[in-house]
């Protein structure tokens, strides 16, 4: 087979939560440790740090993973989902998986895929795992995938478990409360394994509490200890001023992720590095900064709050795609005073409540919608009726580029076109 053949196999035989909705998911991780035994358990030959959270799990898993990269490290990285290359799940160092690993590995474990009938997302866990032993990786950060209990990813016991938040999104999954969100997400939480919060109170927090109190597993909140305030604000980077118990413990601090919600993912990131610190690892301040300052070069990051253009316009592109990640991105556009006007090239899928999201956007801007190029994605015409509901207007477009087309067109000098709502929106662009 080659790598087309080999990637159409994996998009096409078998169910893929991205692109058919829950119907994709399982319900147990039998599927996974079916996967998993024959390979003898590769996940067990290195140590781990398990990420989850609703927002912000990709960007402080890049962060850990750049920090740890920066101490001289061999790190392996496993997110989801991919925006234009199905490596991008899975990298050593930035590097993606090569081709050929991924043909070798398929062609080896299809006879057993074909008994076990794996989700795509159990395929490339086992896929990562594997890749990450056989590369004698010294560490390996792994992002779950939509929850936690019963993530395919959930079968690590690892060193660290870090959750960075908890909001809204995928109900009908996860559960159509924050605490029954919160309790998927706690199913990371592992017998005496450190566990990091980043951002929880209330209800949500004391079902954390009650989980890592029944594990015996220790927990810090990350807002407890640290806070971090913006002294600069652009579209390419944030600089903080971070605060350890209100005391200044980093001043001026460049993360090369622009958007207001880094300051939640940089001070989880920074308690789960002090968590690391006293597990055995000299991640020291110099690490610290020179990982944040190179973050994109240095992991490969891509698709969130990523600049595409600067001149004559600026165009940006943001995967945020639930209420309380929207909302973030948005305000954070409003602080931006050189931004002079705003055009919105916006797609969804179907699973999304849109009045809910919609609501968020400003009327002073241009629209236009279209439908991200997956089976699960809305039609533009009816995006542009429930838009209408919120006295947005626009049009509906054939695509995601004759709607960024349409955009660049209308755009003048210091305006911005942001291009998002679906993670598959930015899939086409980025």
């Amino acid at each position: 087979m080659t790598y087309t053949d080999t990637l159409d196999y994996l998009y096409g035989q078998l169910p893929m939560y991205q692109r058919q909705g829950a119907p994709a998911l399982k319900k147990n991780l039998d599927n996974i440790k079916a996967l998993l035994a024959p390979l003898g358990q590769p996940q067990q030959h290195y140590p781990t740090i398990h990420v989850a959270g609703t927002n912000g799990k990709g960007s402080v898993s890049h962060m850990l993973a750049g920090m740890l990269q920066a101490t001289g490290l061999r790190v392996g990285l496993y997110t989801s989902p991919h925006y234009s290359d199905f490596r991008e799940r899975i990298k050593i160092d930035a590097e993606y998986i090569p081709e050929q690993a991924v043909i070798d590995f398929v062609a080896e474990q299809r006879p057993l895929w074909e008994q076990v009938q794996p989700s795509f997302f159990e395929m490339t866990v086992a896929m990562a795992f594997e890749y990450f032993r056989k590369e004698q990786v010294d560490i390996a950060v792994i992002e779950t995938g939509l929850g936690g209990r019963l993530d395919s990813t959930n079968v690590l016991q690892p060193i660290l478990s870090v959750i960075t938040n908890i909001s809204n999104d995928h109900a009908a999954i996860l559960g159509d409360t924050l605490p029954k969100i919160a309790a998927e997400k706690a199913g990371i939480i592992k017998p005496y394994t450190p566990v990091v919060i980043g951002q929880a109170e209330g209800e949500v927090l004391a079902v954390f509490r009650k989980k890592a109190a029944e594990e015996g597993a220790p927990l810090t909140v990350a807002t407890d200890t640290y806070n971090a305030v913006p002294t600069v604000r652009a579209l390419t980077h944030n600089i903080f001023n971070v605060y350890r118990h209100k005391r200044l413990y980093y001043k001026d601090l460049e993360c090369a992720f622009a958007g207001r919600y880094q300051r939640h993912n940089a001070t989880t990131a920074i308690a789960a590095m002090h968590q690391l610190s006293a597990l055995g690892y000299s991640i020291t301040e110099q690490h610290l900064r020179s990982a944040f300052r190179k973050l994109r070069s240095l992991t490969g990051f891509k698709g969130r709050f990523q600049t595409l253009r600067q001149r004559p316009h600026y165009v940006l592109a943001d995967s945020a795609h639930n209420e309380a990640g929207l909302r973030d991105v948005l305000e954070y556009l409003e602080e931006l005073d050189y931004v002079q006007c705003k055009h919105f090239v916006l797609g969804f899928v179907q699973d999304k409540n849109l009045d809910e999201l919609l609501r968020l956007f400003p009327v002073e801007a241009g629209y236009y919608f279209c439908k991200p190029d997956v089976p699960r994605g809305r039609d533009a015409h009816e995006v542009v009726e429930i838009a209408a509901r919120h006295g947005l207007a626009g049009r509906a477009y054939a695509s995601v580029h004759d709607a960024l087309d349409a955009a660049q067109s209308a755009a003048g000098y210091k305006h911005l076109v942001y291009v998002g709502g679906s993670t598959f929106v930015v899939a086409e662009v980025v």
